[in-house]
């Protein structure tokens, strides 16, 4: 018998829409919506309307853009042709979903038919990645109603996710389900049929059972029959589980698995895993099997999956321990909006720019050009953003024009002006990121161009004036760290600056501000450690609120970057010896980046023994020791918190 090659052709169900717009609406560079098909015995077969086949490269996606071998089958051409006829009644129209049991599903299970293999990591993790974005999450509702049944009662208005384009969101999820199930005639995305009704993986051989249990830390396996009645009477109930309980934004929860064993090999794989009897239920932790249930008791179902949940992501131990306190500060981030005279500050700044002698003649703009945009189009925006009397009920926003205009000419003034003359720009953008739409468009902006970043053109101004002892260097230092405050209240912005070179420029500002000699500078400090915790905070409570549990890998990098900021606000605390509102806003930062960690029993506790964390907290409270007033820190709230913080996250 001669063995044939097995093909992957990629598709981009986007049309490089992906590849152009996801960095603006995700943060991060996605570079297809990716659709596959097998090609094998002279044929390429995909899954749209139902299963479809035909010549290679002749499908209505045209030529494909990446052609992956897979490796060879030693099946024929017959058996290949039979496995197929049986996967047509799983494979059907009404079961396609975008995310969850879309073509590549399909070609994944026909992989490990033919080969034993799967398909690449970079195509399967897609949706992972995908809903690990703020637009992923925000958009999770809407692509399911695209293909499921509405849920009686249920909400019908769309996510609300700050910075994103309702419209264009709208038009490229049409554009890709309309791209990817269609079999080469237009036809709208079906509702799903209450057969399939959960993000569950439909497996039909053994290769793409054992993928699926080394792709998802917790696995649940249902083995079933079409011939079985208690299996269609549990059927409903392990699909509404896996609603519940299945992949959350790609991070926790457990992967749902559904072998039919009169399908393709599942006798096979039901005979390797000792199956005698249906509906047998499996629960997998890390791979190995854990429990069995066998019967349809929907109670020991449900009970068998909370607890395989609760062993795959247990409840952080802080959970346990009350702390009003803590639990009292609210998360909001801490905002400067005072609004100067918006005229003066103008004024101000064209003034600097004049009586700059030093403006080479190679500058991207003149003197006149540059003062030409701050008076002709950013003036009238913040005027109208912040009038002196009577606001309007909605205020208006900042335009892209706007901001990339703004945005060129301040690196052109930063370039060309010294430090003690541009923290009236600074106070300006400071005010500008107050609306919502500046940290949207920030945080759209590609790492690659700084010189279009109003965050990024200044903080490397703000590193080399913290050695800088002039009163200039101090208000620049002091307007950037207000600047930051206001940015980090945009959630897709504050996700941005916490990743990569952007966290570590803004950690290289804060950390040694912390310590600065001024104390209006170190309140400031002081709030944007508040306000890089809550962001983490609140992420953090919302992963135990909806019990996805709390993993070191789940923050990524996270933890040595928290080491380094724990270090430099516990320093500051022990220096601090008369300002009351820092110690408060350094002790609310240091209890958000300690109680719900993944990192704390690692790397966090052990750290905080280090640095007598609990000792220079308890100083705070008494006379002399750490404080200048006569009985310690007054406000009854702060002690409060001090203390609790001292006693339950640094004992």
């Amino acid at each position: 018998m001669t063995s044939s090659s097995v093909q992957l052709y990629v598709y981009d169900l986007s049309n490089g829409m992906a590849r152009q717009l996801s960095r603006q609406l995700t943060g991060r560079q996605i570079d297809g919506i990716w659709h596959t098909s097998v090609v094998s015995f002279g044929k390429e077969v995909f899954y749209g309307q139902g299963i479809n086949i035909t010549a290679p490269g002749r499908s209505h996606h045209g030529a494909p853009l990446q052609i992956i071998d897979i490796g060879e089958t030693a099946l024929d051409e017959a058996t290949f042709d039979e496995y197929l006829e049986e996967m047509r009644a799983h494979y059907t129209a009404d079961k396609y979903h975008l995310l969850d049991f879309n073509c590549n599903s399909f070609t994944d299970d026909c992989v490990g038919f033919l080969t034993g293999g799967s398909i690449p990591s970079f195509i399967k993790d897609l949706p992972t990645d995908f809903f690990s974005t703020p637009f992923g999450a925000a958009l999770r509702p809407t692509i399911d109603a695209m293909y499921r049944r509405p849920v009686a009662n249920a909400p019908v208005s769309p996510p609300v996710n700050a910075g994103v384009n309702p419209e264009l969101a709208s038009s490229i999820l049409q554009a890709v389900a309309a791209n990817a199930q269609t079999n080469g005639s237009p036809q709208p995305a079906s509702q799903a049929t209450n057969s399939l009704t959960a993000p569950m993986h439909i497996i039909t051989n053994p290769a793409s059972f054992n993928n699926f249990l080394k792709s998802h830390k917790a696995a649940v396996a249902f083995f079933t029959s079409e011939t079985c009645p208690p299996c269609k009477m549990i059927e409903p109930v392990f699909e509404r589980i896996a609603e519940e309980k299945g992949l959350q934004n790609g991070r926790s929860g457990a992967g749902f698995a559904k072998v039919d064993i009169d399908v393709g090999m599942g006798r096979t794989l039901a005979s390797e895993w000792g199956i005698r009897a249906t509906p047998t239920f499996m629960f997998f932790l890390d791979g190995k099997k854990l429990e069995e249930l066998k019967g349809a008791d929907r109670n020991e179902l449900q009970t068998q999956v909370d607890l395989l949940l609760f062993q795959a992501y247990p409840p952080h131990p802080h959970t346990s321990i009350p702390m009003p306190a803590v639990q009292a500060v609210s998360t909001n981030s801490i905002i400067f909006s005072q609004v100067p005279p918006i005229e003066s500050v103008v004024s101000k700044l064209s003034s600097s720019i004049d009586g700059e002698s030093n403006w080479p003649a190679s500058s991207p703009h003149t003197r006149a050009q540059v003062k030409g945009v701050l008076t002709d189009t950013v003036l009238p925006y913040l005027r109208s953003r912040f009038p002196a009397a009577n606001p309007p009920k909605v205020l208006p926003s900042a335009t892209p024009a706007i901001l990339s205009a703004w945005a060129q000419v301040s690196f052109t003034v930063v370039s060309n002006l010294p430090v003690d003359s541009l923290f009236p720009l600074v106070d300006m953008w400071r005010l500008a990121f107050l609306d919502p739409a500046v940290g949207s468009w920030t945080a759209s902006l590609t790492p690659t161009s700084p010189a279009s970043d109003p965050v990024a053109i200044f903080l490397p101004n703000a590193i080399a004036a913290q050695d800088t002892p002039s009163k200039g260097a101090r208000n620049y230092i002091l307007t950037v760290l207000r600047l930051l405050c206001n940015a980090f209240s945009s959630p897709p912005l504050a996700r941005r600056l916490l990743q990569g070179d952007a966290r570590e420029t803004v950690t290289a500002v804060l950390v040694p501000s912390l310590l600065h000699t001024d104390a209006v500078v170190r309140t400031a400090s002081a709030s944007l450690a508040f306000d890089i915790a809550a962001v983490l905070q609140r992420e953090r409570v919302e992963c135990v609120r909806t019990g996805k549990g709390i993993q070191p890998d789940s923050e990524g990098d996270l933890g040595d970057w928290q080491v380094e900021v724990v270090t430099a606000i516990m320093e500051a605390l022990d220096r601090e010896k008369e300002n009351e509102e820092v110690v408060h806003r350094l002790t609310a930062s240091l209890a958000f980046f300690l109680r719900l960690s993944p990192h704390y029993e690692s790397q966090v506790r052990p750290l905080l023994e280090v640095l007598q964390s609990r000792t220079v907290l308890k100083d705070k409270l008494v006379k002399g020791a750490g404080w200048n007033s006569e009985g310690g820190i007054g406000k009854k709230d702060v002690r409060k918190l001090v203390e609790e913080v001292a006693n339950k996250l640094c004992a």
